[in-house]
Formats: C-alpha cells, sequence, structure tokens
C-alpha cells in the first residue's frame, strides 16, 4: 500500500487512493496510521477518489476517527501525483463544496459558502472578546492580548466541550498586532490537542476580524511559523463569499506501512 504524504501550514495528512483501501474504512486507517507512537504522526488522513468529470471528492478523518471537513488537507491533495493539474478544481470535501486554486507556490481554497455557512452568536459567555462561526464546522475565536501567553491545554478543553456546543467546538485564539495582521494558535476537536495551523480556523477568525476591524485581507501567523492570507466578503448578517484560504503546500513522499500495521487494521 503507498501511503502518500503531504503538508500544508506545517500539518502532515495522509492520502490513499479509494480504491486501494481494500475493504477497510477510513475511520479504520485514521485510527491506526495517524497517532503518534503506533503511527506516523498525521494530522489527518483522506481517501481520494481519482479524478473524473466533474468535481473531485475527497474524504477526511481526525486522528480519533472521526469525519470531518478539514481545509488545509483538501489544499494539499493538490500535491499528491494523480491529483487534478487544472489552475482551478471544483471538489467535494467530507461533503462541502469547495475551490481548489493553484497561484504560483501557494494552493488556496474557497470556503463553504452559502445558507448556514458564517458568523453566529457566540453560544457561551467567555472572559475575553469572542467570535464564533459555522464553516464545516463549528469554530470559537478568542481575541487576547498574547497567543503565547495562553496556556492553551487549560484554557481550550472546558470551551471544545462546552455544553451549549452538543458537538463540541474548535477553539481559536488570536493577537492582533498590525491591521491586516495576527497571530493565532488553535485547539481542534478530533485531534484534542494544537495543531500548528487550523485552517478552518483561520478563515472563520479573519471573518470575525473583518467585522470588528473592517479589514477583509488578513496575513495570519501560524504557531507553525508558516503564515496563511484570508481574503473575503462579509455581508451584514455575517454571511461570508469568496472566503479563500491560501499558502505553501509540500509533497512530502510516500511511505510503505509495515504489512504488520495492515495485519492489525484487517484485524479490526
Amino acid at each position: 500500500m503507498e501511503l502518500h504524504l503531504a503538508s500544508a501550514a506545517g500539518n502532515v495528512f495522509g492520502y490513499l487512493w479509494a480504491e486501494e483501501a481494500k475493504g477497510c474504512s477510513g475511520e479504520d486507517y485514521a485510527k491506526l496510521l495517524c497517532p503518534r507512537g503506533h503511527g506516523f504522526g498525521l494530522d489527518g488522513f483522506f481517501l481520494m477518489q481519482r479524478p473524473e468529470s466533474g468535481r473531485w471528492i475527497l474524504e477526511h478523518w481526525d486522528t480519533d476517527g472521526s469525519k470531518s471537513f478539514c481545509s488545509n488537507g483538501s489544499r494539499a491533495a493538490l500535491a499528491i501525483p494523480g491529483a487534478p493539474v487544472e489552475p482551478l478544481v471544483e471538489v467535494i470535501s467530507s461533503g462541502e463544496r469547495i475551490l481548489l486554486r493553484r497561484d504560483g507556490k501557494d494552493i488556496g481554497i474557497r470556503m463553504p459558502e452559502g445558507e448556514g455557512f458564517g458568523l453566529r452568536d457566540v453560544p457561551m459567555a467567555t472572559a475575553e472578546p469572542a467570535g464564533f462561526g459555522w464553516i464545516g464546522n463549528p469554530q470559537l475565536v478568542l481575541r487576547v492580548p498574547s497567543v503565547a501567553a495562553v496556556d492553551l491545554p487549560t484554557l481550550a478543553p472546558p470551551l471544545r466541550h462546552h455544553p451549549a456546543v452538543p458537538d463540541g467546538t474548535n477553539v481559536n485564539v488570536i493577537e492582533v498586532i498590525a491591521p491586516g495582521e495576527a497571530r493565532i494558535r488553535s485547539w481542534e476537536r478530533g485531534v484534542e490537542g494544537e495543531t500548528l495551523c487550523c485552517g478552518t480556523g483561520s478563515a472563520v477568525a479573519a471573518a470575525w476580524l473583518m467585522r470588528t476591524e473592517g479589514v477583509s485581507s488578513w496575513r495570519l501567523h501560524t504557531a507553525g511559523g508558516e503564515t496563511v492570507k484570508v481574503e473575503l466578503a462579509l455581508d451584514a448578517n455575517g454571511e461570508w463569499r469568496d472566503l479563500w484560504l491560501s499558502g505553501p503546500v509540500r509533497r512530502l513522499g510516500i511511505v510503505h506501512p509495515d504489512p504488520s500495521l495492515l495485519l492489525e487494521l484487517r484485524g479490526r
């Protein structure tokens, strides 16, 4: 089995063509291949349909086996050999309709939009100024004086599991350092920890900052040291359109899981 690896904004994802899954589920592959220690330390796992006419289909699972929409992993999929080569690619990623765009070394993703997507009322009380949005997953954004000073493993879990959001939420902290420029750190459900960059969290953070600061283009400095750019238009109700997140992606290569891992998978 050939497991392709690619990264976006510091997060590393594994990709497998769907016909090579050999009857095993994406959930099982994610639980086995992603975790550090007995797996490859991946941030998520994708099954990919072979490109055909119409939209390209991707499915993503988090490290705990839960299925979710992942924007950085969707961007990095374009680095995999056999991916569509057009400058603009229509994609259905974990059920969400998106566009992927090649722009030099960068890959951009137009986030899901339309009815149901956008900023919403913050569902719980917070000590910090906060925003909340739905972008195929829920995102809570907290503005803090310094992201480096935040004890995220203490702050995030109670909010991630807050009863006001029955399925839980991702938690992002942001620090504005200049007009159109901010630092961000993210705690992701499904991973149950801090990641180097949550693409969907960055997108919602930029949308909320547009509402509060009046700036429609943001450079976000992520925990992994890379910078992502977010541009959007936002209406008075908090619904966005043409919300693009872009940044570099890297093809990392191919690994061949040891046969013992595959035997363990098929024994589940």
